[in-house]
């Protein structure tokens, strides 16, 4: 008998923001073989941003499947990622993606900064 392992997912994506990475990933004809990376880089208003695109897999990346998606994710990002929701707003005010990040202190009013 085998054993199957599974493994939690890091983050989550809505059902608006997977509908807008297939539009973007078919309007770029992003390759196949690419995935949707998922990071964070120090800077911003609050000390770190996120990081949101389509790139190859890369040496030190953790790989999910995430809502038909193949996510890519350096390991060391786990800590400031887990449980985090990515959603896509669509109104007047707001447009683009929105982190929902368990894990941030404080964000700034652009909402795509934090602190942890």
């Amino acid at each position: 008998m085998s054993e199957v392992q599974t493994e939690a997912k890091p983050i989550t994506l809505t059902e608006g923001a997977i509908k807008q990475l297939q539009r973007i990933k078919a309007e770029q004809n992003i390759p196949d073989d690419y995935g949707l990376r998922i990071g964070v880089k120090g800077g911003g208003c609050s000390g770190f941003t996120y990081v949101l695109g389509f790139d190859d897999s890369k040496e030190n990346d953790s790989t999910y499947e995430i809502s038909g998606f193949k996510v890519f994710m350096q390991k060391s990002h786990a800590i400031y990622l887990l449980g985090m929701e990515i959603d896509w707003l669509d109104g007047l005010q707001n447009r683009g993606f929105a982190f929902n990040n368990p894990n941030a202190k404080e964000t700034c009013g652009c909402g795509t900064s934090f602190s942890a």
